[in-house]
């Protein structure tokens, strides 16, 4: 679907969407539990993945729409959804697990399958088959049980044979934290526990510190601990991960309540500091303090000179259109950020240095390269090395093009955002990818003003 965005203004008062992090280890904890409710999901194309493989391991996610099937498997409004688990024993499924384009349910349900008794087959679109799993492939292998990319190269298709009885084993930092994740998950319902022992220095450790506040609230404990074997209070810093053996999972009152996206909110923040009406605002509201990394968008966007506020009781941000500055930003540990970083650099005074970086290539696309390419095309000027991004938003001058959302959804947000900033229309291609995270941020945007026309021509 191509997309066309018209230089506009914005304001008025926006929701944010619930988290795609929260969701998915939402959605497989509920499946590891005996049954739970996961409330405010967001429903998208990613966690459909999730919840389509918590019933290939012999789940169950509900409501199921009239028609069933797999893709109509959640139902767009659903507010709730009841997940009848596997109770920590999935069953081998009866076919290959598809996890489409998320890479977040391919490494989660690897580790996953690793604990039932029999072999599965994970697969996914062509991008997430070029996405490396590799590391975690091995983890697995060293703690016993079969874990091989079918092509010898590290990615999906992936075959796993269990079951998974835990141990000890070592796993780089520095490519996904979602490796940890995936072996922190189904390390609580192992026989023995895992223990996790870094080899690199975490990078994304706020999705990690996601993870451990979730296994909190469905009453499992996980620890990360210094090369002391000392307990911290954070992934932060760790030298690595303990989550001892047996455990269930339980909410509180048999269900969990998804947060709000900070990944999503960095969209509406970004519009708002680049396009509100004079004496106008932006209001999200939704925001609510949680573990998540991507929180920094705030912080971020007020160091470049925006004048923004978040009432973190209420869970609103007020933004207004601001002159911003350039600054230097590491992503260390927020590399969904990157792209709104870069629309937000496009059109501030001086340059903006977007650094460590480099795992940022590891994504739906190569996310560095996508930006530094699809802003020069709206007439930025950036700088790009391996691990750094430059974005020289003094020599920019924004103006509609034709540019390629690269079939990843925070690519096609990003675009859109500096689209309101361009002179003239801009269209996206692919624009239809925003399913994947917010499938109503164009519905949103338009309805805070956006000029936007969505046709079929791309498909």
């Amino acid at each position: 679907m191509d997309v066309h965005v018209t230089n506009s203004t914005v304001r008025g008062t926006t929701r944010a969407p619930p988290s795609k992090s929260y969701t998915h280890r939402a959605l497989l904890a509920a499946g590891y539990s005996d049954g739970a409710t996961v409330r405010s999901p967001l429903v998208s194309a990613d966690t459909r993945a999730t919840a389509r493989a918590v019933t290939a391991f012999g789940g169950a996610v509900e409501p199921e729409s009239e028609s069933g099937g797999a893709d109509a498997l959640v139902p767009d409004d659903a507010d709730a959804l009841a997940v009848d688990g596997f109770d920590g024993r999935p069953a081998v499924p009866d076919d290959v697990i598809d996890c489409a384009n998320s890479g977040t349910t391919m490494r989660l349900v690897t580790a996953a399958a690793a604990l039932a008794d029999g072999t599965t087959v994970l697969t996914g679109d062509g991008s997430l088959r070029s996405r490396p799993q590799g590391p975690l492939l091995t983890a697995l292998a060293d703690l016993g049980v079969r874990a091989e990319s079918t092509r010898g190269n590290g990615q999906a298709p992936l075959v796993v044979s269990g079951p998974l009885a835990g141990g000890e084993v070592a796993i780089p930092g520095d490519v996904s934290s979602q490796y940890v994740t995936a072996l922190l998950m189904a390390g609580a319902v192992t026989e023995r526990g895992i223990e996790v022992e870094l080899t690199t220095e975490l990078k994304s450790a706020p999705y990690v510190d996601i993870t451990l506040e979730l296994l909190d609230d469905f009453g499992v404990e996980a620890t990360p601990v210094d090369d002391g074997g000392e307990a911290l209070d954070g992934a932060a810093g760790a030298a690595g991960f303990v989550v001892e053996g047996g455990q269930s999972y339980a909410p509180a009152g048999g269900s969990y309540a998804v947060p709000g996206d900070f990944s999503s909110i960095s969209y509406l923040v970004a519009a708002g500091v680049v396009a509100a009406e004079p004496d106008e605002a932006v209001r999200i509201e939704g925001a609510r303090p949680s573990a998540q990394g991507d929180a920094a968008i705030v912080d971020i966007a007020e160091r470049m000179g925006a004048d923004i506020e978040w009432d973190r009781e209420a869970g609103d941000i007020t933004v207004r259109r601001s002159d911003l500055s350039g600054v230097e930003v590491d992503v260390g540990d927020t590399p969904d950020l990157l792209p709104t970083i870069a629309a937000l650099g496009a059109v501030a005074d001086g340059d903006t240095r977007i650094v460590n970086c480099e795992h940022v290539r590891y994504k739906e696309t190569d996310r560095v390269a996508a930006m530094a390419e699809e802003l020069e095309t709206l007439g930025a000027e950036t700088t790009e090395e391996p691990d750094v991004l430059t974005v020289h938003g003094s020599e920019s001058d924004l103006r509609g093009a034709t540019v390629d959302g690269r079939a990843d959804h925070r690519i096609v947000m990003a675009l859109a955002v500096a689209a309101l900033a361009a002179d003239g229309t801009t269209t996206i291609r692919g624009g239809e990818h925003v399913d994947v995270s917010f499938p109503d941020f164009f519905d949103a945007m338009a309805d805070l003003g956006m000029a936007v026309e969505r046709d079929d021509a791309g498909e």
